[in-house]
């Protein structure tokens, strides 16, 4: 049973009904793409209906659940679950206090020596200004709760900063900004690094790089992410010893102190200095989504063998995961608007005409009515393979220009700084 609706949970449908041992996936509730997936099933009912799910659950005989979304991880689900005796791939509410609560997440940092920028948290809208304006520009402002990754802005000037503390404290991203995390702007690549642990044992996954601005170049306003590639480049194989040592290790070793059983993934969103000094910039508590659209194609490993390694505690003994020795890259396509307000329900076209050009078609925002129709803001993650980035990406936007939907935007520059890298 996969908990969710978007495209990291269309991927992670996807790539479980690619092991053996899995007969039928539940999507709860699912959407466009989920519905067409042959032995995958969409349940209409709604994330808080812990009651309704485990019911289903124990009827069915469901063998693991894997929670997709942070919010209904923060709000206890996997401890709704397990109490009924349930297998679930997903931390409990205590150790998703790791993406609800910047700040938690920060103390959690602080004492595990993880390296990290410097950052004070603020309950007041004045004493948070007053700090802003002693500091250096630019600054980061954060909402220290879950805002669906519209909570951050990096102020270039001190206007913007107090506008951004303002917005906060104002009740724009509501419980989520009563506390605001303001901390030092770290310069660099961002990469993404999913690691999957049984609380016990912790083992990372390919590095990534999402492309988090609406607009080419980076520019413009902050969005969930309009596309990413795996591997990232810029994570050398000393690199990845480094974070495993630096970052996932001494964070799972502090959970363990604070007597928090984590299974599930940890997320690292990371920065790294042009001189190559490491920072963590966040924790997440699920799949990164459009990370998950790239990671997931090149894994040659039964996923639900290695959730189900986690979920019970044997992630120790598990073999070595295999990769396949190619690039994967995503591209999100955007409903107009987006990320502020957009239509829905325009109707979709050119779906199999992208998948005879290579590509895998992810559904994040669809729903299916008697056409496919837009339901969101990223609607879709298309996603090609190939022998190396150029390859990956020459397959992708092929496949991008055969699908069709009323004022579709989408990146044409996914990918951009591994390439100047390689020039």
């Amino acid at each position: 049973m996969v908990i969710g609706s978007g495209g990291r949970e269309h991927a992670l449908a996807w790539k479980l009904l690619q092991s053996e041992a899995v007969q039928e996936v539940f999507c709860i509730p699912g959407n466009g793409g989920t519905a067409l997936l042959p032995r995958c099933r969409n349940l209409a009912m709604t994330l808080d209906d812990y009651e309704g799910i485990s019911r289903l659950a124990l009827v069915n005989n469901i063998g693991l659940i894997v929670i997709g979304p942070e919010v209904p991880l923060a709000d206890g689900i996997t401890d709704h679950l397990l109490a009924q005796n349930l297998t679930v791939f997903g931390p409990t509410q205590a150790g998703a206090q790791i993406e609800a609560s910047k700040a938690w997440a920060k103390a959690l940092m602080t004492e595990a020596q993880i390296p990290t920028a410097a950052a004070q948290t603020f309950e007041a809208v004045a004493a948070a200004i007053n700090y802003v304006t002693a500091q250096k520009l630019p600054i980061v402002i954060k909402a220290d709760g879950l805002a669906a990754g519209k909570g951050v802005t990096v102020a270039a000037t001190l206007d913007e900063a107090i506008e951004a503390i303002e917005r906060c404290f104002s009740g724009q991203f509501g419980a989520a900004g009563a506390r605001v995390v303001i901390e030092d702007c770290l310069l660099g690549q961002e990469a993404s690094l999913l690691a999957v642990t049984d609380g016990v044992t912790i083992r990372p996954l390919l590095p990534a790089q999402d492309h988090k601005r609406i607009g080419e170049g980076d520019s413009g306003a902050n969005t969930g992410g309009m596309g990413a590639y795996a591997p990232a480049p810029i994570v050398t194989p000393e690199l990845m010893q480094k974070i495993q040592q630096q970052v996932l290790e001494p964070a799972l070793a502090a959970l363990q102190r604070r007597g928090i059983d984590y299974r599930g993934v940890l997320y690292a969103g990371l920065m790294i200095s042009p001189e190559g000094q490491l920072n963590v910039i966040e924790f997440n508590c699920r799949f990164g989504d459009p990370e998950t659209q790239v990671v997931l194609p090149l894994l040659e490993t039964p996923l639900a063998a290695l959730l189900l390694a986690c979920a019970q505690q044997r992630l120790a003994q598990f073999p070595p995961l295999k990769w396949r020795s190619e690039v994967a890259v995503c591209v999100v396509a955007a409903a107009p608007g987006y990320p502020d307000q957009y239509p829905k329900g325009a109707v979709i076209t050119g779906l199999e005409a992208a998948a005879a050009a290579g590509a895998t078609v992810f559904h994040a925002g669809t729903r299916l009515k008697q056409a496919l129709v837009t339901d969101g803001g990223r609607v879709l993650g298309v996603t090609a393979t190939g022998a190396d980035l150029e390859a990956a990406l020459q397959k992708v936007y092929l496949a991008m220009q055969e699908i069709r939907f009323e004022g579709m935007y989408y990146r044409k520059d996914i990918g951009h700084l591994a390439l100047k890298a390689e020039a």
